[in-house]
């Protein structure tokens, strides 16, 4: 009876051995703002089935902001997440954990929304600023453009409005005067009776939208699934970029939108415009030293930090190997 006992412990303990190496081994939960009009891109490696095919059980957290879920890393709660490298490198400058691997987004597709009767970023001192939460990236792209207006941040209010199309409504009820939020809507601004008034790419080029980040603890102690998540990223990247009609149906299966609503179209063929996504996930250190030096000139960060040691390309690199070439 001892015997068939222990024989039977030993035979549970294997399966609970082998169940816990599969979580560790596939199970990836990836952080990103909540989706919207770009929905296509940023869910195309969960629901395209890219991140399957590299063997990794992916699971898409959503949030209402960037800076929400760099703090969700933080805590361990996802294992890794995209959005703007401002709130990473504040973190990182106070000592928290985060690296980034990859940038699929280099260029940001977003803008400032206002009445249809404003008529420069000038006329906005004194004024309210729709943000989703401090420190994510519409906050630090509102101070982005007044820097670059010569307009200081104290001279404008903020309010946090949670999502863009929150952002959005709130301009076109009056609640606030200006919104930081996607460039989506610019195809419905006059029947709302608002006006796009600056675009990022053109005031700020240099701005990244999108990259990914990880800790270090994942990346020493999951090696393998890291690459894997991330091929399976670089992968459903450059299908999306491909195939615009599977980009516009997960847009607006994701969303919920109408298919009379064109911001999913909209989107879609600005990114194409602008070359506006990276399907390789470039780490562009130029640009990202760009951004430090106007978060340190916003005082957004006190002093610039090391970006050799907030940037890890390895998981890049083994990726791409993993990836294969581009066709």
């Amino acid at each position: 009876m001892m015997k068939r006992i222990s024989t039977l412990a030993l035979a549970i303990a294997g399966i609970a051995s082998l169940s816990g190496t599969a979580h560790a081994q596939k199970d990836w939960k990836h952080g990103m703002v909540e989706a919207k009009s770009d929905a296509g891109f940023v869910f195309m490696a969960e629901k395209g089935g890219f991140a399957a095919k590299n063997g990794i059980t992916l699971e898409s957290m959503q949030f209402k902001g960037d800076a929400i879920a760099l703090k969700a890393l933080i805590a361990g709660e996802i294992d890794s997440y995209e959005g703007s490298p401002g709130a990473p490198m504040v973190a990182f400058s106070k000592g928290a954990d985060v690296r980034l691997v990859g940038c699929y987004w280099p260029g940001l597709t977003y803008a400032i929304f206002t009445k249809s009767d404003v008529k420069s970023v000038a006329e906005l001192k004194g004024k309210t600023f729709g943000i989703s939460s401090p420190g994510a990236l519409p906050d630090l792209f509102a101070r982005a453009v007044l820097e670059k207006n010569k307009i200081d941040g104290t001279e404008v209010q903020y309010a946090q409005m949670g999502s863009d199309t929150d952002r959005f409504r709130a301009v076109m009820a009056g609640v606030i005067q200006a919104a930081a939020s996607s460039s989506e809507f610019t195809p419905v601004t006059d029947k709302m009776g608002l006006k796009l008034l600056v675009h990022a790419h053109d005031v700020t080029p240099d701005y990244i939208r999108f990259c990914t980040y990880m800790n270090s603890k994942t990346i020493a102690a999951r090696p393998d699934d890291a690459a894997k998540f991330l091929a399976g990223s670089i992968q459903a990247y450059r299908h999306a970029l491909k195939n615009r009609d599977q980009v516009v149906k997960l847009t607006k299966e994701m969303t919920g939108a109408k298919e009379d609503d064109p911001r999913a179209e909209y989107v879609f063929d600005e990114v194409s415009k602008l070359n506006a996504i990276d399907s390789e996930m470039t780490i562009d250190r130029r640009k990202l030293q760009w951004m430090q030096d106007l978060f340190v000139k916003t005082e957004t960060l006190q002093a610039p930090i090391q970006i050799d040691k907030f940037i890890d390309g390895s998981v890049r690199d083994k990726a791409l190997a993993i990836a294969g070439p581009k066709g």
